[in-house]
This record gives C-alpha cells, sequence and structure tokens, in this order.
C-alpha cells in the first residue's frame, strides 16, 4: 500500500532533519516524534488518519536515525540534541507560520517532547506523551521521584543495552530466527503479544535497522561501575541521553504557559513499566541477570504519574491490550484519544 506521505530534507544552523508532512492537508500543525530504535516511518497511518480529520501532520527522524544527518549525540546534555533540533525545525523559515504546534512524543520521543516544553513552553499548543520514558530517565532510579540507585547512575546508559540485539542492528537482520532479532523485538515488546502489523511490518523492521550504531549512537559509551550490574552510563550516543545522571525533568510544573499534556500508554507496555524487562534491576529481580543484590527495580509509570500530578493539566488515557506502541496496536482507540485531545 502506498501511502501520501511525501519526505523533505531540511536544512537548520544545528543539522538537516528528514521531515515527513501529507500533501494538501490543512489545519492546526501536529509534529510527531519517534521512539528509539525506529524513526518517522512508525507515524504514517496516524499521519494519513489525523490528516483526514482537519490537522496537519509532521514527522521528523532524529539524529542518527531513519534519512537524518547522522551527527553525533552530545548525552551530557541529556535529550537537548534532540529536542534543540527539534526546536530549530520549528524555527525553520517554513515552519514559522505554523504558530505553537501539537507535539506527539513516543517512548524517547516523550523524552524529547518534555525536554522542548521545559525550555520552550510558548512552542508547545499541546502535548501527547505516548509511553514515554519516565521524567527521571530510564534505569538507575527507585521511587517515585527518582532517587539515584547509585551516584554514578550504575545500571543505566550504553552498557545497559542488550549487545545481542546491538549486533543485530549492526548486521542488518531482518529475520524472527533469533528471540534479539529486531523483527522478533518488534513483535514481542513495540507490540502487544499477537498483534498482527501486516504489510507494514517490514517497513517498521526497516525503520529499525535505520539506526546508526555506535559509541556516537545507539546504544552509546559506557564506564565501569564497582555496583551490581557493573556498569555506568557514559556521555556519548542514545541511551546515556536518558541515563538519570544525564536527564531529569523535575521541574516541569514549574514551566509557564502550561500546554495541556495527553498521557496515553498501553497496559501491556513491557519496556516502560514499574517492571520493566528492559531494566536491568528488575531483570534482577527476576533471576535473569545474575548476581542481583536487591537494588529495587525503576516505577516508571509511578515516577511520571507523580510528575503529572505536580504539572496538573494532564489526562491519563490507559488503552486495554496494547504494548509500548498503542498507535501501532490499538490505532483506532489511539487515535480517538489523541483527536479528542487535539481539539480540546
Amino acid at each position: 500500500m502506498t501511502l501520501p506521505i511525501s519526505a523533505e530534507r531540511v536544512s537548520t544552523p544545528r543539522l538537516t532533519l528528514n521531515v515527513l508532512s501529507v500533501p494538501g492537508s490543512a489545519g492546526d500543525a501536529v509534529v510527531f516524534v519517534h521512539g528509539n530504535v525506529s524513526s518517522s516511518a512508525f507515524w504514517h497511518a496516524t499521519m494519513i488518519a489525523i490528516a483526514a480529520e482537519g490537522f496537519r501532520p509532521y514527522a521528523l527522524d532524529l539524529r542518527g536515525f531513519g534519512d537524518s544527518d547522522p551527527e553525533p549525540v552530545d548525552a551530557s546534555r541529556g535529550v537537548r540534541d534532540y529536542s534543540d533540533d527539534l526546536l530549530a525545525l520549528l524555527d525553520h523559515p517554513s515552519f514559522e507560520d505554523l504558530g505553537p504546534v501539537h507535539l506527539v512524543g513516543w517512548s524517547l520521543g516523550g523524552g524529547v517532547v518534555m525536554q522542548a516544553m521545559r525550555d520552550r513552553p510558548a512552542a508547545v499548543r499541546s502535548a501527547t506523551l505516548v509511553n514515554p520514558v519516565s521524567p527521571y530517565g530510564f534505569g538507575g532510579t527507585t521511587g517515585p521521584d527518582g532517587v539515584l540507585t547509585g551516584p554514578d547512575g550504575v545500571g543505566s546508559g550504553g552498557g545497559a543495552a542488550n549487545p545481542e540485539f546491538v549486533a543485530a542492528l549492526r548486521a542488518g537482520d531482518r529475520s524472527a530466527d533469533s528471540p534479539v532479532s529486531p523483527r522478533t523485538v518488534l513483535r514481542a515488546t513495540y507490540v502487544a503479544a499477537g498483534t498482527d502489523l501486516g504489510e507494514e511490518e517490514d517497513a517498521f523492521v526497516q525503520s529499525m535497522l535505520s539506526t546508526r550504531i555506535g559509541e556516537d549512537h545507539y546504544p552509546g559509551d559506557f564506564l565501569p561501575s564497582g555496583a551490581w550490574p557493573g556498569v555506568a552510563p557514559g556521555k556519548r550516543g542514545v541511551l546515556n541521553t536518558i541515563a538519570p545522571t544525564n536527564f531529569r525533568i523535575d521541574d516541569l510544573h514549574e514551566i509557564d504557559p502550561k500546554p495541556p499534556i495527553l498521557w496515553i500508554r498501553g497496559d501491556q507496555d513491557m519496556i516502560v513499566s514499574d517492571t520493566s524487562l528492559f531494566d536491568l534491576a528488575h531483570l534482577g529481580a527476576i533471576g535473569a541477570v545474575p548476581g542481583w543484590d536487591g537494588t529495587p527495580a525503576q516505577p516508571m509509570v509511578t515516577q511520571t504519574r507523580t510528575a503529572l500530578d505536580r504539572y496538573g493539566a494532564y489526562r491519563e488515557v490507559v488503552v486495554a491490550g496494547a504494548g509500548h506502541g498503542p498507535h501501532l496496536d490499538r490505532p483506532a482507540e489511539f487515535r480517538a484519544a489523541l483527536l479528542s485531545h487535539l481539539r480540546g
């Protein structure tokens, strides 16, 4: 199936970004930000659907993903390399007349949207956070307020990635022969078990394989730690942008103005969860990573709810039967919630 999607490379003072749009669409602008190990391709169907409802959708590839420039990622700034790229796109002459835009961020993209809101709230008409990374990062914290489990952020960052998955990405593995192949990971964690992605699946796998691999990209560098599990975050690459020593948004409630937020998540998400199968502490607790020393798991959903309760202007929608990408496995429910938010 050919979707009426247009791709354009837009040059900013920071880098050149690949930006998707729907020709002929009109209305309030909605900018979609994808998650880790993916690209704007994961938003195609959603873009078509909301364009038909009177909105003007855009989706960008973050640096190092899809067809955007593979500029190195300085993780010492948290996700600001990504969020500053997004804001630079909104400053481009072809976007200046859009005014404040609706931002929609999935997973890592949710963190990018939160950072953009925090740094320039007047540019945001509304925000939608789709199974977002916790405001206290991914891994290495505990409790509702994101207390570090170790001063060096042990258990998070580039060293927390599965090296076999990294190798499969590097090799361009399109098979379903391994439990860590991109296709298998897509089927098992991006969506709820048993979801049939149909003809879109190959495009999603190709999107995942567009991820640049290395210390400047995915997964990033790491440092040794004297505490279990022995790895601490570095300062380069994707996973270090959301390590709690580099990324922490605990003052979102102080911004002015406060764009309304929709927090939408799947109830079967295994990636961003209070019992995440990608959190080394939880994996240690269930015996999947040896040597566990009792380090508590990160309550990711609880942390997000705590931060949004402080923020105030938000609504939470839980999509039954959805995994990490409710726009993929429960598109009708996702679009209904999104459109209600955009119109409101």
